[in-house]
């Protein structure tokens, strides 16, 4: 079927996604997580065929492996979405004017969504969950690298839908290829936003391409700052944690930022790193700090590339600075406005840092691995939005609705 018509489709099921209550909505989001688990084998076999195309020390092929415990979670996630409160429909603002006008602004769904996303399968269900309980169809357009495990998704999915006799138009799983994905930029009154996860230059593709609304999420190039007034073994736990619980993932640390009259103790910073071979790219003051105690062939000079870059890979760059004001200029020339953390036990400070950086997330004293929707209390997310309009930081539920004003009168007319 043509792509174009099989998205006139999507649009057409989304208008009846408003008249399902939220109890039908919850029954067949938990009969989906039940299906997940009986076609356990059948999801490990399909992405068994994405895997054998993906070296297996390539950074992303964790992010594309589907194993039961990735499975369970998947479905732990849907049940996690199922318990979120309903948005759709919520009187949000009430009034009677003095002319006796009645003015409602009541939540709606933004209609069809989209999202372009690379190597992560488990979008497709996050995606679908998250459009399903807020009324919303969608369009998924997944990574080649993922096709056979995303096409296995989507059509259980279908199955679910269809048992519940709900039109499967309500998702859709557009064809791999950039063909497709010009098309979806330019399907304006088919799409009512389009939302990019994945690297910089897929989000920097698709808002430089699209015709239709978009809200930019996922590329985060992530610092930590390491303050002169720092505890150095919350220091070396926080930055273990946020470089090397998930490389490939967006939260993860790209750059240890530490103030110079703590640079005796970068060492016992970052000797944790070394247990899991991040190479570090170190500027001259860290280099030779590190030189004659972290492993040799783990340890480089860094390069000017090597700063405002997302590695998304076990690597890390390190840069030195005099002063706190050094370490927020740093983080402003090179940040995405993801994830930003500080680590310092002056409150003064944190708060100085809290207020001059401008990130999506800001933290004290954690790990930005937390960067992440179902860790917000949101049950899953649909993307982290480095942007400031509509939606920033973990988006979940309220992120996919918009309003409308609902006004009533009586014979009322405008006289001026």
């Amino acid at each position: 079927m043509d792509v174009i018509d099989q998205m006139k489709k999507v649009k057409n099921a989304s208008r009846d996604m408003m008249h399902l209550d939220d109890d039908r909505r919850n029954r067949l989001l938990l009969s989906l997580a039940e299906e997940l688990l009986n076609s356990c084998d059948e999801i490990i076999g399909e992405n068994g065929k994405d895997l054998a195309l993906m070296p297996p020390d390539d950074p992303m092929y964790d992010r594309l492996l589907l194993d039961r415990p990735h499975i369970e979670s998947m479905a732990n996630d849907i049940k996690n979405v199922i318990a979120l409160p309903f948005q759709i429909g919520l009187t949000l603002e009430h009034k009677t004017m003095p002319n006796g006008l009645i003015i409602d602004k009541v939540s709606v769904p933004l209609g069809v969504v989209a999202v372009i996303y690379e190597s992560r399968p488990n979008v497709t269900i996050d995606v679908f969950a998250l459009c399903f309980k807020s009324g919303n169809a969608c369009i998924l357009k997944g990574g080649k690298e993922a096709h056979y495990s995303n096409t296995v998704l989507v059509k259980i999915i279908h199955r679910v839908l269809a048992r519940h006799d709900i039109d499967s138009n309500i998702v859709y799983l557009m064809p791999p290829g950039r063909e497709s994905t010009s098309v979806l930029l330019d399907a304006v009154g088919l799409v009512d936003v389009c939302i990019p996860r994945g690297s910089q230059s897929l989000i920097d593709f698709v808002r430089k391409n699209t015709r239709i609304p978009v809200i930019e999420t996922g590329a985060g190039i992530v610092h930590a700052y390491f303050d002169a007034y720092g505890d150095v073994e919350k220091g070396a736990q926080i930055i273990k944690n946020a470089k090397t619980r998930r490389v490939s993932v967006c939260n993860a640390l790209d750059c240890l930022i530490t103030h110079k009259n703590r640079i005796e103790d970068l060492y016992q910073l970052v000797e944790p790193l070394a247990e899991s071979n991040v190479e570090i790219y170190a500027d001259e003051i860290a280099y030779a700090a590190l030189t004659s105690s972290y492993p040799a062939h783990l340890l480089h000079h860094t390069t000017e590339d090597d700063f405002g870059r997302e590695f998304l890979s076990h690597k890390m760059s390190i840069k030195t600075v005099d002063t706190i004001d050094d370490a927020i200029e740093h983080i402003e020339q090179y940040s995405s406005g993801h994830s930003e953390a500080i680590i310092t036990e002056d409150a003064n400070t944190a708060q100085y840092f809290i207020e001059k950086i401008d990130a999506a997330v800001v933290y004290v004293n954690a790990s930005t691995s937390f960067t992440d929707g179902a860790q917000f209390g949101m049950g899953a997310e649909i993307g982290i939005s480095t942007q400031k309009l509509h939606v920033r930081g973990p988006m979940s539920l309220e992120a996919l609705a918009s309003y409308k004003w609902i006004v009533r009168g009586n014979g009322h007319i405008r006289q001026t």
